[in-house]
């Protein structure tokens, strides 16, 4: 059974609300010496590399990209790894970026292996914020808030061809339909 979906992001709407998020993260870290962007494997790490290149475009900050790899159904069965040097992240200002903030969990880990590392401060920057929490969250920086239902999905899709989307699957609405 296919999933009723609605396109709510197209690529146009994707790149204007990166743009939006990437001068937010410069505002909020204007003064700081180095910034190192996290992103999540997966959709998260795409839209962070995206960011990376709108953020050298449009400021002078010296700006590393990472890559944080964790098991996001099972997070405390698999270790977690890190693409860079931990060691760096001691005193550093960070962002952890992730495509879409559901329930909060694979966020909530994330931010509690890179605050074992002592960072000075950490944002998160999220694409789409559902608003269905089970842990204590949140987005700094968000492109779209959205009230969905439990039983709905939200597929991000960033590819390199530029033609990025973002889709709100109904299962429960194909299944009734069937």
């Amino acid at each position: 059974m296919n999933a009723s979906r609605t396109l709510i992001l197209n690529a146009a709407q994707i790149e204007r609300k990166l743009q939006r998020i990437a001068r937010q993260i410069v505002e909020q870290h204007h003064q700081a010496e180095a910034l190192i962007l996290i992103g999540i494997a997966g959709q998260g790490m795409h839209m962070s590399r995206r960011l990376v290149d709108i953020l050298r475009e449009i400021c002078d900050l010296n700006i590393s990209h990472e890559q944080l790899t964790l098991h996001k159904d099972a997070p405390l069965e698999h270790p977690i790894a890190y693409s860079g040097d931990e060691a760096d992240l001691r005193g550093s200002d960070v962002v952890v970026v992730d495509d879409v903030l559901n329930s909060g969990r694979t966020l909530i880990y994330a931010v509690k292996y890179l605050l074992d590392h002592s960072p000075k401060s950490m944002n998160t920057a999220v694409l789409i914020d559902r608003f269905h929490r089970n842990f204590p969250i949140r987005a700094d920086f968000c492109g779209l808030t959205l009230s969905t239902t439990v039983k709905e999905h939200i597929e991000v899709s960033f590819r390199e061809d530029g033609s990025n989307s973002a889709y709100l699957e109904d299962k429960a609405q194909a299944e009734s339909a069937s």
